[in-house]
């Protein structure tokens, strides 16, 4: 509502905020109530080069980032000067290297779900050098104590993380080995290219949430890993300056959306979810389930050191306060149901819940969601997805049905490693991302936990989460217990069937166990001749 005083008229002010994800770029306008004033969505096109090989045309992306920006203002009604700051919520670990003069993109943005360096995961992962590495790392932990030297001596390098895919790039893309030579060399993920082409290259920059993402940053020591780095020879000299979740990062330039509109804050996507569903407190869990699952646990102002692959990561930093978050993830979960509409096993997402339930159980089929291989706790690259079980009774409907238990039961398999690996007492579970819309998998996951789980009315979190961060900062928001008070719950799934440290013997206990032998055997299949 504008108010007038002495003569003038006092606009109300909004938060923008705008999310990058795997398949789409969204933008809203939020009120200080946070409802959504107005959106605008635009896709984000995945380009296959080669097999195994996902990326994204940079300068496409910035047109779509552009567009839904301007469109999501238009929708609202209001005008781009009632604009009070810009959060910025993006994918993470899918990252790109630009000329720093021209701006130039020296290839296109080498995506998280990319797996042409898995062969380099392969080898690093098994070679003498990590051996060593971890063999002093382990020496120092005895010596030192440090938790820190505990948690490097169990590193291991992944597809999904930055690392390799950047030595990757390093040693195959000629121009930009020349580029680093000519210190004209910029790396950035898609947050710190965002911010370049927001300030016309005035800003690299990143934040402590997508910098922790990376694999090559030290969450102990919060900055950029030295070691890492000289390990696998990347220079220090490209990577961008890191900074506080909630900071001023500069101001859009005019020409962009014709007023510069403070950057207040960028942040890593689920990270940015987690603090979207105010899982502000040690023991908050998140589960996101989008193209992939990822499920966070907000473990306090101490990193997590795991044994079984859990992620240590830096939730945000405000101010001099640094929250961190131990993760689990699955790669496949979106991009299985999307495999399997293509397929035309149902026409419409929505059908799922509907088949799943008009068959008593999957007829003994059992689906392994494993497209970009299976992360914790088996991580193994090389796994294939597959069905296995499948007999001539086998009908659509049990197809469909173990697509969505596969989701609910790696659901499982990630809380187990988070409550065994942690031991931190869970006080709530929250849900959200696009297939939390499906009442079966959400049901099933929360009989299998044997815990509550609240599913929020608006599921697009990370956009909400990078406008709080940004509202915190300019005071658009006053704190935290604030932000709680804005919390609304679409429903809440209580267990019905099993308890989660009973479900061996409940009704899926017998599933489960037959799952995790398929899960089995489709381990290490591109191994294989």
């Amino acid at each position: 509502m504008d108010t007038q005083r002495n003569g003038f008229v006092k606009r109300d002010t909004f938060i923008l905020s705008v999310d990058v994800g795997t398949t789409s770029v969204r933008c809203h306008v939020y009120d200080k109530s946070a409802n959504i004033r107005g959106s605008c969505t635009a896709e984000v096109s995945l380009l296959y080069p080669q097999p195994g090989w996902v990326e994204i045309d940079p300068e496409e992306l910035w047109k779509g980032f552009v567009t839904v920006v301007k469109g999501a203002v238009q929708d609202s009604g209001l005008q781009m000067c009632q604009m009070e700051g810009l959060g910025i919520s993006t994918q993470r670990a899918t990252f790109m290297n630009w000329d720093r003069n021209t701006g130039k993109p020296f290839h296109n943005f080498i995506t998280w779900q990319d797996l042409r360096a898995a062969e380099l995961v392969r080898s690093w992962n098994r070679s003498c050098t990590m051996k060593m590495v971890h063999g002093v790392l382990k020496m120092l932990h005895f010596i030192t104590r440090q938790k820190r030297f505990l948690a490097a001596s169990l590193v291991v390098f992944t597809t999904q993380h930055v690392s390799l895919r950047l030595v990757w790039a390093l040693n195959n893309i000629p121009q930009l080995r020349q580029a680093i030579e000519d210190g004209t060399c910029y790396f950035g993920t898609m947050d710190t290219w965002l911010l370049y082409k927001l300030t016309k290259g005035t800003v690299h920059a990143t934040d402590y949430s997508n910098a922790s993402a990376t694999a090559i940053f030290d969450s102990y020591q919060l900055c950029w890993s030295g070691f890492l780095c000289s390990l696998l020879s990347i220079p220090l000299s490209i990577l961008p300056s890191v900074q506080n979740t909630s900071h001023n990062f500069g101001s859009s330039d005019p020409s962009i959306f014709g007023v510069p509109i403070p950057i207040m804050s960028v942040m890593a996507d689920q990270q940015a979810a987690m603090f979207g569903e105010c899982c502000f407190d040690t023991g908050d869990v998140k589960i996101t389930m989008g193209t992939g699952t990822f499920m966070d646990i907000n473990t306090g102002n101490k990193p997590h050191t795991s044994v079984a692959g859990l992620y240590p990561l830096v939730g945000w930093k405000i101010g001099a306060d640094v929250v961190y978050l131990a993760e689990g993830n699955a790669a496949g979960t979106g991009a299985a149901i999307k495999w399997a509409q293509d397929l035309e096993l149902f026409s419409n997402v929505k059908e799922t819940e509907a088949i799943a339930t008009s068959v008593e159980d999957s007829d003994g089929v059992y689906f392994v969601p494993s497209f970009s291989g299976l992360q914790a706790p088996l991580n193994d690259p090389k796994a294939c997805a597959s069905f296995m079980g499948l007999k001539p009774s086998t009908t659509k409907s049990h197809l469909v049905r173990a697509i969505l238990e596969s989701v609910a039961f790696r659901n499982k398999q990630l809380y187990d490693v988070m409550l065994r690996e942690t031991r931190i007492p869970i006080t709530k579970i929250r849900a959200d991302g696009g297939v939390c819309t499906n009442d079966f998998i959400m049901q099933l996951t929360a009989d299998l936990l044997g815990r509550k789980i609240a599913r929020p009315t608006h599921y697009d979190m990370s956009c909400l989460g990078a406008a709080f961060v940004a509202g915190l900062g300019t005071g658009f928001w006053r704190n935290q217990e604030e932000l709680k008070k804005l919390q609304n719950t679409d429903q809440l799934f209580l267990p019905q069937r099993c308890k989660a440290e009973g479900d061996k013997k409940g009704q899926y206990g017998d599933v489960l166990q037959s799952w995790e032998m398929a899960l089995q055997r489709s381990m290490h299949w591109y191994n294989q001749p």
